[in-house]
Formats: C-alpha cells, sequence, structure tokens
C-alpha cells in the first residue's frame, strides 16, 4: 500500500504533467496533418538517371510540363508529366549537373521548364521528401513546429515548478529511516560532556509531559556548533535511531537557488514533508548562513529564508508538527562570529562540539587501529601516546585520514603500521607529499633554508640551555619531531621543522616573546650566516607572524602597559602611531637578542647544518646526538 501511495504522488507531480505535454504534441500533430495540403495521388517514377532528362529533346511534343525543384539545393530534381502518360517523374540530380543540364539541354534546345512554386512543393511534398527514414519525418515536424514544441514545453515547465519548485529553489532532502542508520552512539569516542548534553536532549523529548508540568512547552530546537570533522552530523543520525524517528536531511546552504522566494519555499517543503511524516527530525547541515544578522543589505528579499525559518522555529502551529524537531548544524558558534540574536533565542538547547584532548585522541586511534586485521598493525612497535602529542588539535574525521594514510603506506611499502608510519601519515595528511628531488637540484638553496630552520629549532632550545639542563633533559621536554630540506610542493616551502604543540595552552608574558623570538630564530639565523644584507624571502611568513603576534600583545593585552585597555579599540587620534612605535621597539629589543643568542649556538648550526645537507632529514633523536657529539668535539 505505501508503493502505491508513492507511485500515486510520482504520477501527480511528474506523470500527469508529461502525459498532458505528450497529448499537446499529439493534437499539434493532427492538426498540422489536418492543416497540410493535398497530395496527388499518382504513380510516381523516381530515378537519378540523367539521360531522361537529354531524352526530354527528342519527345518535346509529348511534354506536359517540366518542373524544377529546389534549383538550389545540394541535389535539385527534374519533375515532368507528359500528356499521355498519368505517371509523375522525378529524376535527381547534383546541383553541378543541374548547371550542365539547364545550360545544355533545356536552354539550348528550347525546352519549355518553369521553377517549381511553393504551392507545388507543397502539393507534392511527399514525392519530393528525401525518404530516409520516420527520424527525416520527425526532424522535419519539429523543425516546422519548433515555436509551439518550446511554448508546450515551458507550459510543462511551469506546471513542474507550481507542484514542485523551481530547480534549485529545494532543498536536496532525503527520509532517512531509523534501520538505515549505521552505528550507534557508543560509537563517538570520548566526549563525555556532548553525551550527557544529547542525553538530557533525548529526555526532554521522550518526557514532554514532564517538562509541560513546568510550564516548558517551547519546541526542542537544538543549534549544534563546532568545528568541522568532529561527529555533529553523525550524532544527530544516532539521537534519531534512539528515538526511533525518521531523519530528514538538507543542507543549509542548498537552500538558497539564487531565485526570489526560492529558499523560503524550500523550508516549506521540508517542513510540509516533515509533518507527513509525524514525529521526525529535520536536520540542517552547513546552516551557518541562515544566522548571519538580518539587515545586512537593502536587499529584503535575502532574508526571507531566514524570517521563514524563525516562523517555522516558533511552532506557532502547535497543530501542524508538533512531532517535529528542527536541528541546525553551524561551523561557527557566536563566540567567533556574529549571530542574528532572534535566531539564537529560538534554540533552546544548544550544544558545542570540540577537538578531543590527547587521551580522547589515544582513544580514538586505538579504536580505528583495532578495526584492521591483526597483522597489520605492529602493537608493540606503537607509541599511541607520541602519536596523540602530535596530532594535537585534529578532529576525529582528520584522526581516521591519518589511519587511513597509514594503511596506504604501509601497503605501499610492505610492512606494519608503527609510530614511524603513523606520523609520516600524519605529515602526509596535514603538510603534503615531500619531494627531496625537487631540494636537490638547489643545493645553495637548500643550504639556506637547512640555516633557516635550524635557526627556529635553536631559538626553541636556548631557555633550557641557559637554565643548565643537560641535552638529555631537554631533548625530554623538546617538542621536535623533525627538521627536514625535503620540499614541500603544496606550500612552495623547500623545508620544516616539525613539531608538536600543546591543546590550545594558556601562554604567558615570557612565552609569548619566546614564541617571537623562536620565529625570528630563522631571520636571524641566516643574517648571523650570510649578513643583514643576505636575509631571503623565505623569511617573510614569519615575519608575518611575528608582527600578528607582537600586535595581540601590545595592543590587544596590553602587556607593555599598567592600564589594562584593548587598544584596537580606541580610534583616537595619534593612538595608532604610538602602537607602532611601541611594536617596532618591542620588535627591535626581541630581534636583537635573537641574534645575539644565535652567535653564541653558530657552531652547533654549523655542525648539524652539514649533517643535514648529507641526510636531507634529521629526526629529534638524530639531533641531539649530532649536539652531544659537538659538545664532546669541543670538550676534547
Amino acid at each position: 500500500m505505501p508503493n502505491f501511495a508513492k507511485l500515486h504522488q510520482s504520477f501527480k507531480r511528474f506523470y500527469l504533467p508529461l502525459a498532458i505535454f505528450c497529448f499537446a504534441l499529439l493534437a499539434s500533430a493532427i492538426g498540422n496533418y489536418r492543416a497540410a495540403p493535398p497530395q496527388d495521388k499518382v504513380a510516381l517514377l523516381q530515378s537519378q538517371d540523367v539521360t531522361e532528362i537529354q531524352s526530354l529533346v527528342s519527345q518535346k511534343a509529348r511534354l506536359e510540363y517540366l518542373r524544377i525543384a529546389q534549383p538550389q539545393a545540394e541535389f535539385p530534381r527534374y519533375v515532368f508529366k507528359f500528356k499521355d502518360e498519368q505517371s509523375l517523374h522525378i529524376v535527381k540530380v547534383p546541383i553541378n549537373t543541374h548547371v550542365n543540364l539547364e545550360r545544355e539541354v533545356l536552354l539550348k534546345n528550347a525546352i519549355p521548364y518553369s521553377i517549381a512554386s511553393d504551392e507545388f512543393l507543397a502539393t507534392h511534398a511527399a514525392a519530393l521528401s528525401n525518404n530516409k527514414g520516420a527520424f527525416d519525418a520527425i526532424e522535419t515536424y519539429v523543425l516546422k513546429n519548433l515555436f509551439s514544441i518550446l511554448t508546450l514545453g515551458i507550459m510543462l515547465f511551469l506546471c513542474l515548478a507550481v507542484k514542485n519548485g523551481l530547480p534549485g529553489s529545494s532543498a536536496k532532502a532525503a527520509v532517512i529511516r531509523p534501520g538505515d542508520i549505521p552505528g550507534d552512539m557508543d560509537d563517538l569516542i570520548g566526549m563525555a560532556d556532548i553525551k550527557q548534553e544529547v542525553a538530557h536532549l533525548e529526555d526532554m523529548i521522550r518526557n514532554r509531559s514532564l517538562y509541560r508540568a513546568h510550564n516548558i512547552d517551547k519546541p526542542f530546537n537544538v543549534m549544534l556548533t563546532g568545528p568541522a570533522g568532529t561527529g555533529k552530523t553523525r550524532l544527530v543520525g544516532y539521537l534519531a535511531k534512539r528515538l526511533n524517528v525518521a531523519l530528514i536531511q538538507a543542507s543549509g546552504s542548498g537552500l538558497e537557488s539564487g531565485l526570489v522566494g526560492g529558499g523560503a519555499n524550500a523550508l516549506h517543503r521540508l517542513h510540509k514533508k516533515a509533518c507527513k511524516e509525524g514525529n521526525c527530525i529535520i536536520f540542517l547541515d552547513e546552516a551557518q548562513s541562515l544566522f548571519m544578522p538580518r539587515g545586512r543589505s537593502d536587499k529584503k528579499w535575502e532574508d526571507d529564508t531566514a524570517n521563514t525559518l524563525l516562523g517555522l522555529l516558533d511552532g506557532i502551529r502547535s497543530s501542524e508538527g508538533a512531532g517535529v524537531i528542527w536541528i541546525v548544524a553551524s561551523n561557527f558558534d557566536d563566540a567567533n562570529s556574529p549571530m542574528d540574536e532572534a535566531m539564537l533565542r529560538r534554540f533552546s538547547v544548544k550544544i558545542n562540539f570540540r577537538l578531543p584532548n590527547r587521551s580522547e585522541r589515544h582513544d580514538i586511534l586505538k579504536v580505528f587501529l583495532s578495526r584492521k586485521a591483526a597483522d597489520c598493525v605492529d602493537w608493540n612497535d606503537l607509541d599511541l601516546d607520541h602519536v596523540a602529542r602530535v596530532t594535537a588539535n585534529l578532529s576525529p574525521a582528520l584522526l581516521e585520514t591519518v589511519v587511513d594514510s597509514a594503511s596506504r603506506i604501509a601497503i605501499q611499502e610492505q610492512r606494519t603500521i608503527s609510530t614511524d608510519v603513523l606520523v609520516r601519515a600524519f605529515e602526509r595528511a596535514t603538510i603534503g607529499l615531500t619531494d627531496r628531488a625537487t631540494s636537490a637540484e638547489k643545493s645553495r638553496q637548500r643550504e639556506r633554508v637547512a640555516i633557516h630552520e635550524l635557526g627556529h629549532f635553536v631559538m626553541q632550545i636556548d631557555p633550557m640551555l641557559r637554565q643548565g639542563l643537560s641535552l638529555d633533559a631537554i631533548r625530554q621536554r623538546s617538542d621536535l619531531l623533525k627538521i627536514s630540506t625535503e620540499s614541500i610542493s603544496k606550500i612552495g616551502a623547500l623545508g620544516y621543522v616539525l613539531q608538536s604543540v600543546d591543546d590550545a595552552p594558556l601562554k604567558t608574558l615570557d612565552e609569548l616573546e619566546q614564541d617571537v623570538m623562536q620565529l625570528y630564530g630563522g631571520v636571524a639565523a641566516e643574517e648571523l650566516f650570510y649578513g643583514a644584507r643576505g636575509i631571503s624571502m623565505g623569511s617573510m611568513n614569519d615575519i608575518e607572524k611575528a608582527t600578528k603576534l607582537l600586535t595581540l600583545m601590545v595592543t590587544r593585552l596590553s602587556m607593555y602597559s599598567r592600564s589594562k585597555l584593548d587598544y584596537a579599540q580606541l580610534r583616537q587620534d595619534g593612538s595608532h602611531s604610538d602602537m607602532l612605535k611601541q611594536v617596532e621597539a618591542k620588535a627591535d629589543e626581541l630581534y636583537s637578542a635573537t641574534l645575539a643568542a644565535m652567535h653564541a649556538h653558530e657552531g652547533a648550526i654549523a655542525h648539524l647544518k652539514d649533517a643535514l645537507m648529507e641526510r636531507y632529514v634529521l629526526s629529534k633523536d638524530e639531533v641531539f646526538a649530532l649536539l652531544a657529539e659537538q659538545r664532546m668535539a669541543l670538550a676534547a
């Protein structure tokens, strides 16, 4: 019975207008057939024999008429009839032959002839056709009635548009049944805080009567925010499965069609479809555009989609769609992007997704790896704590990409997945492919890159060296993973320093200044080895980052002033120049300190540079082993 209902709806929405179009087309064909002039019922003798035309010289007295049809066509036709015959002779000749026949036979022998009139052509249309088959007849008919067919096609298009909306004016909404949703809430690793919020939401939906007793009877509209790849879409599917309701999923960006009212009509159709389902969830993914503040433009119709969504979220029509739950997902939230206040108030439940912490990354990686065959992973040579530390600030989706990349590397090299393979996969997934051949062709540039990258590393360990820590202790604390002079085609770099980072650390003034000095390390190393005029363009990115960080420290955080103000908000005359001078002074101070520290490590940089030029890549252990070797050589 449900299949019949679907068939019936399909017939109403598409096949019925199509049937009307075909009927109108047939009526037009019949009308054209009846309007066509009557055809002569005579015997036709068709040929391509030129001698028949030449024989007319001796049969001129018998000739009743001779007409030339379409003399400018590629193949003109000679149509003639004898007085004592009922047959109509038609001779088809090429255009070049026609010119010769007309001059040498007809004109020279004074054979009377005329050009066939339109009336004559219409009367003998069937006889004069090419007779190439049904397709040519259809082509002739279509060309002759092109305007009528286009008119009927436009009428069909408008008919379908009235029923289903114009193409692009409706979101592609898929209705997903609970049984078609794979997985379960337990598949989400970690995120206990988010799971608790979802459990609370589930309780609110299941026990609405209890919440009505507390005078909470508003629709439970849900807003999910957070970085891409953190599991928002997957969690909505799991929620629909737990509630045993249908899920209607559409893209928020797909609502707009460029037509006035297109997005609003698409939302109304989504809501109408949901009302027919009864209890269900409407999920709008990538819906950040709907949360932008309204009234930003003079074109008021641009806010129609958001205004329509506001009305639907209100739930004023309580008798219709009472069991519909709206869930929208956005990669931004009101903390880092301006959003419409009225839209935010419509969502009684807001769940903010975050990136997994180190322990959660450890568990996520373990789950992804455990899904592979036992002999694909070398668990004895796998330090997941180290990999979790390296993959800071990666979403679960990106972690899965890293694991999949590790599998491809293991298959290509015919080995099992280990810590080294996972770290290389992390590099490939985040940095991109590296190329040693490109760097090898540019040995002088590679030497400069080696010195530049080593300058960054030296400034990373300089504070610990000044504290008198041993190299082994520094190695334990260092975030360095590797130093490479292999080129990265993705960003056009000829080298890089790979290091692990903390999960959103809270840094002090001393730590921020150390970050600036580490950024200046590459520039200072180039100046140390090549002079002040030998600094290359490769330092541009470091200088941009240092400038941004210093501006933050001076203007936004007022770290060098007793007055704790956000000077970036002050627009008084002269304030900009004062802040600029303060940023310049602090930049000069920190760069001078970096250059001074670089002089103390010149020998270590030169020693590491020679090894890096030979090996292209130095791991953390190799770097510290070379430093220990250089110290022993100096001591001797």
